[in-house]
């Protein structure tokens, strides 16, 4: 079957499973049908062959079993798939839902804030008209309330809602969180109670017990991340009314008494007075909405009271010790794993490796064995007793003997918590197994599995010794990756074809370089000896007499030799 014929039969059995229960009273979102029907095929009970295409018959039987299990009220499985349906479509993080709230008020608020930049008031009526615009595009932006209320309207000048609102919210969400908590620890304790008699296992419903926990352990998960943004809303509202004063007190140095400051001084501080004001607006609303969120996960839990009120608990919890998860790590945190035992496993403690409190542990930080060897009961998993690393994966273990026996085989344990989560399909995102089952992963989950995926560093001395330069380098300069690179240098070279290269000399041009040469001059040479002695022989002197001319027409020189024998010198 194609893929857009096998989406359209989907689609279809979508629409017909909502009309089934709209039928009897029951309006179900579209998420929560999808959901359903992926759990239900694969479920290996129900006999479903996702290899093979669906027939008639697979269709009516899987639109019946759908509608049965939407349609059945006491059941705490489908309140968990429900709570994850609402908790995936309605929670984002703070960046994209202050993203998407920014573009919704901008959206709206458009026509009145073009009135008000197109406003040229000049008449005192007319200011008065612009400045009344100004306060109700304010109180509309930050939905405090209605523009004629007067106190709403002081209200707007300087937000003073979340001093308020963070310390309800924190004590609404923890004391929520507190007796969820408490639900938990108390329905583990029966369940081991139960898992060590077979008698007690006899007069209650295991089943129907461990669905419950796993009710309360998702509700829990989904109140710790609200605390944890409520947590970071407190931190930013502390941090900007510090900002706050800051500017108000520079304000105040800045205009003092003079009637007149510049614009150029005066104007950043309201630019950042206006951004801190906003940033208030923005936390007031993430306040509200998580708020909210906590409020709507409170129906997903009635089932409790009514499978197992006080006295039932009360008497399932005779002569048992109920114990919270800090105490049970307590307990065995001095137990830990002994590396030597382990030649072909590797396992990760605190003092060796870096990021360790932020490793994403599998099946949510739950011990991994307890969980298949205990028909799905949930403990929390000691990180001191060592976390096992197995195929890049990393897991917890309630006791050291449950680690022992989990690394023993830990494909058959991974294996067994698979198949226990096809039959409860709450578990695959209470457990986060979104990788093993992608069919079923949520968009939202899949960016938090992304970013929360830390490797952790682990620490220790290790060498290496490797040849420098085995190979001759083979780096070619002339390569070019960019085509249009090559094209231009293909024009380059067809241009230069067609040109003729041109020179000309003029006097102006000649000989403009300036050249200048060094030679070494002569030295001075000389010889030195331990006598002085010189010779000197008689100087020529010769003189020619008559040249003068005399009373005779002809000249008649007379030469005279006046030089001096050798022997007169």
């Amino acid at each position: 079957m194609l893929p857009t014929q096998a989406e359209s039969v989907i689609k279809s059995i979508i629409r017909e499973i909502g009309q089934e229960c709209a039928a009897h009273g029951e309006i179900v979102p579209e998420t929560l049908v999808a959901f359903m029907v992926k759990a239900v095929v694969l479920d290996p009970s129900n006999g479903f062959n996702t290899d093979r295409t669906l027939t008639k018959s697979d269709v009516q039987k899987l639109v019946k079993l759908c509608v049965n299990r939407l349609l059945d009220s006491k059941n705490p499985s489908l309140d968990t798939i429900k709570m994850q349906v609402y908790f995936d479509l309605n929670y984002t993080s703070r960046e994209e839902f202050l993203e998407e709230h920014h573009r919704v008020i901008e959206s709206r608020l458009s026509s009145v804030s073009r009135e008000i930049t197109d406003s040229r008031a000049c008449a005192r009526e007319e200011l008065e008209s612009l400045y009344r615009k100004i306060v109700s595009y304010v109180l509309l932006r930050s939905g405090l309330g209605s523009p004629t209320d007067i106190k709403i309207v002081r209200e707007a000048t300087v937000p003073a809602i979340l001093q308020e609102a963070i310390p309800a919210t924190t004590q609404h969400v923890d004391s929520q969180l507190e007796a969820v908590q408490d639900q938990a620890y108390r329905y583990t304790a029966v369940l081991e109670k139960a898992a060590k008699s077979s008698l007690v296992g006899q007069e209650l419903q295991p089943y129907m017990l461990r669905e419950a926990l796993y009710n309360v352990r998702q509700c829990e998960i989904f109140l710790q991340v609200i605390l944890s943004d409520i947590i970071t809303c407190a931190q930013e509202v502390e941090m900007m009314i510090k900002q706050l004063e800051a500017q108000l007190e520079q304000l105040k140095l800045t205009v003092k008494s003079k009637t007149a400051v510049p614009t150029s001084q005066v104007f950043p501080v309201f630019i950042a007075l206006s951004n801190l004001w906003t940033s208030f607006q923005d936390e007031t609303v993430l306040i509200s909405v998580l708020s909210n969120l906590t409020t709507h996960l409170e129906p997903f839990l009635g089932a409790h009271d009514l499978f197992f009120p006080e006295k039932v608990m009360q008497a399932l919890l005779d002569g048992v010790t109920v114990k919270t998860d800090v105490c049970r790590i307590k307990e065995h945190i001095e137990d830990r794993v002994n590396v030597a035992d382990f030649k072909k496993l590797e396992w990760l403690f605190p003092e060796t490796t870096a990021n360790f409190d932020k490793l994403l542990i599998q099946y949510r930080g739950f011990c991994a064995y307890t969980f298949a060897t205990t028909d799905g009961l949930l403990l929390p998993g000691n990180p001191s007793i060592g976390i096992l690393k197995y195929k890049d994966k990393y897991y917890t273990f309630n006791t050291r003997d449950a680690a022992y026996s989990f690394a023993e085989n830990p494909e058959n344990y991974i294996d067994i918590i698979r198949e226990k989560a096809k039959k409860n399909a709450e578990l695959i995102q209470l457990l986060e197994l979104h990788q093993q089952f992608e069919t079923l992963i949520q968009y939202s989950q899949m960016k938090e599995v992304d970013r929360r995926y830390i490797k952790p560093i682990t620490k220790c001395e290790t060498g290496t010794q490797t040849d420098t330069h085995l190979l001759p380098p083979t780096i070619v300069r002339s390569y070019e990756w960019n085509e249009w690179e090559l094209r231009r240098k293909a024009i380059k070279l067809a241009n230069l074809r067609r040109k003729v290269t041109h020179s000309m000399q003029t006097d102006h041009s000649h000989m403009r370089r300036e050249n200048c040469s060094q030679v070494y001059p002569l030295k001075t040479v000389g010889t030195q000896s331990l006598r002085a002695g010189s010779s000197r022989v008689p100087r020529p002197q010769v003189y020619v007499a008559g040249l003068r001319g005399g009373q005779t027409k002809a000249t008649r020189g007379v030469k005279v030799n006046l030089t001096r024998a050798v022997d007169e010198t």
